[in-house]
């Protein structure tokens, strides 16, 4: 067996190789016995063979007879090393496998860098192109708290995938082409503001949001102001020059207000294609769906009915439609996302598209897709995979959602300041002998990190209390508590005087101890981690793997003396806290978090 970083891969290979060669295994289990096998209770060992129990009632065997057979078949195969591993059965029929120290220092030996753990997860998918559609934000609005989910979140699940060989391509479909314009050129007019005038993109996209408050405002009003609104986007959709002129100043200060918010969450993206890209797009829309039968006229909309759509309309006899094209003719968001996903099959050659979004568009994701599917496969069209990737509420300390005291949704940006603020003074209090420079960054990287791993370590689609003391706590499952295990690290290579190159370049070692056996095994599930965070896209997976294998150090580490008379022991000790660190460091920079070297 190849000690390789897919164990479990490897070990489910392997066995249903000794299967296929055995022709007494073979007559018994024929093609119904799938060798799967999961990470095991500690207690137990490192892996379990499941299955047998459910295959031996469908066969009316004993199921231990069969784990029996099954387990003398593998250690009288050639293709399992017996020096790497034991095998035993439990209970009625589980056949636990465990790693031994042979095998654990070999892989903690070969597994001395990011390269080599790129290399062995690249192959987990077939280079599939997939474009992962965030953060998407509307434009000419300020970005709020509820902005900061699609940002995080999209960013680590950008960084999951690419670092396991996805080509990706991150476009943000931005909402610029609504109604929105209407009342805020309306507002412009009104109020004669030449808004090539403003400078800050930050302060001209607050003096854009209070004019559009403004203008909805006036339109309560004046009734009247609302037909002046709708006259105004009419005349920006025909191309009015004067309004084009004042849309496309609106658009990018919103843009640029959001790329410096980018920038200070880490966040990157490939191409921003908004909603007024496809605005030429979407009859090439109405006409196929119609002619295909997909589409119909219903009191002057275009819509699409979907039998498989659980959310009746009132009178309980027909499904709600998909409008895709409003009864004014206007084109609307199903019209715009349909020319995406045309656009994106065509022009990028995508063969699956993740969509970001909150819980709160399920239906019109659930209708996009059963929409999508019908068209492309009744034109012949190339069907990508469509996944929506969608997330519960930011909520307060009264699980009502987060606002500020007077009631209003908190500003991103604010939001990020605060943080930092804070995260200065627990740095301060901590190290108050640190330059201030120094303290500046360092307040930088835990209080942003501490604001995304706080969204990230929460399941994405559960809600989750906002609370600035716990996130920012150095107990407990939080970025600071991570941070400063890997600053720990970093004192113990200066105390030991070693360098990176060395740590790397020795090879000869065996660890022995309980506790140096067990961080090597909690080194293992590494990649079971992240492939459980990647087969659902949950970050949150990769979360409590770090903070265990943290506290397993922590263990580890308060247990063995590393900085050792015996040079022996201290250089594989050394080995441990390297490679711990390694994976702490990777961990966090794929969920998009910066790492420190002190605090």
């Amino acid at each position: 067996m190849e000690v390789s970083l897919l164990i479990a891969r490897s070990l489910e290979q392997t066995i249903d190789q000794i299967i296929r060669d055995n022709q007494e295994l073979q007559k018994l289990l024929g093609n119904s016995f799938d060798p799967i096998i999961r990470a095991a209770d500690p207690k137990f060992g490192d892996f379990q063979i499941n299955g047998i129990l459910p295959l031996a009632k469908q066969l009316g065997l004993n199921p231990r007879a069969l784990a029996m057979t099954l387990l003398e078949a593998i250690e009288s195969s050639q293709q399992i090393h017996k020096h790497y591993l034991t095998f035993e059965i439990a209970g009625p029929g589980f056949i636990n496998i465990r790693l031994n120290k042979s095998l654990l220092s070999e892989w903690i030996r070969i597994h001395h860098s990011e390269n080599v753990f790129k290399n062995e997860t690249k192959h987990w998918f077939k280079t599939q192109k997939t474009v992962i559609d965030f953060p998407s934000a509307n434009t000419a609005k300020q970005a709020h708290i509820g902005h900061l989910r699609p940002m995080v979140i999209g960013e680590a699940i950008a960084r999951m995938l690419e670092f396991c060989g996805t080509k990706l391509i991150r476009d943000n479909h931005i909402g610029d082409w609504g109604t929105n314009f209407g009342t805020l050129i309306m507002v412009l007019k009104r109020n004669k503001i030449d808004i090539s005038k403003f400078e800050d993109p930050e302060k001209a996209l607050i003096q854009i949001d209070r004019l559009y408050k403004e203008g909805s405002h006036l339109e309560k009003m004046d009734p009247s102001l609302r037909d002046t609104s709708r006259n105004e986007l009419l005349l920006l959709q025909k191309g009015d020059p004067t309004n084009i002129q004042l849309w496309q100043s609106i658009v990018q200060i919103s843009n640029q207000a959001f790329d410096h918010l980018f920038e200070q969450l880490g966040v990157r993206t490939d191409y921003t294609l908004g909603e007024s890209f496809y605005r030429d797009k979407v009859d090439r829309i109405y006409q196929e769906l119609s002619e295909l039968g997909i589409a119909e006229e219903s009191e002057g909309a275009l819509v699409v009915w979907h039998d498989e759509v659980k959310k009746f309309s009132r009178d309980n006899k027909q499904p709600f439609p998909f409008n895709i094209r409003k009864k004014d003719g206007a084109s609307n968001y199903a019209s715009t996302d349909l020319a995406t996903v045309l656009y994106r099959l065509e022009h990028f050659d995508a063969e699956s598209v993740i969509y970001l979004t909150d819980s709160r568009q399920q239906d019109h994701f659930q209708q996009l897709f059963l929409t999508t599917n019908k068209w492309f496969s009744q034109k012949g069209y190339s069907v990508p995979e469509l996944k929506h990737v969608w997330w519960g509420t930011i909520l307060g300390s009264d699980n009502k959602p987060f606002k500020t005291k007077s009631g209003e949704t908190i500003k991103l940006q604010a939001l990020i300041d605060e943080a930092v603020e804070r995260a200065y003074s627990v740095v301060s209090q901590k190290n108050p002998n640190l330059e201030e420079e120094e303290k500046q960054k360092i307040a930088h990287a835990v209080g942003i990190g501490a604001l995304k791993y706080a969204d990230l370590s929460s399941n994405r689609t559960q809600d989750y209390v906002f609370d600035w003391d716990r996130m920012l706590s150095f107990e407990g499952n939080t970025a600071p508590y991570l941070l400063y295990v890997i600053a720990r690290i970093n004192s113990i290579f200066k105390k030991a005087n070693r360098q990176e190159q060395s740590i790397h370049t020795d090879t000869s070692f065996s660890i022995e101890t309980e506790y140096e056996q067990t961080l090597a095994r909690k080194f293992i599930q590494f990649p079971i981690a992240l492939e459980q965070a990647l087969s659902d896209l949950r970050p949150h997976f990769l979360c409590t793997y770090l903070f265990e294998l943290a506290g397993t150090f922590n263990s580890f580490y308060n247990h063995e003396k590393v900085i050792h008379e015996d040079m022996e022991i201290q250089t594989r000790r050394i080995i441990l806290c390297h490679r711990t660190q390694l994976i702490l460091e990777l961990g966090l920079t794929i969920l998009g978090i910066d790492t420190v070297e002190h605090m």
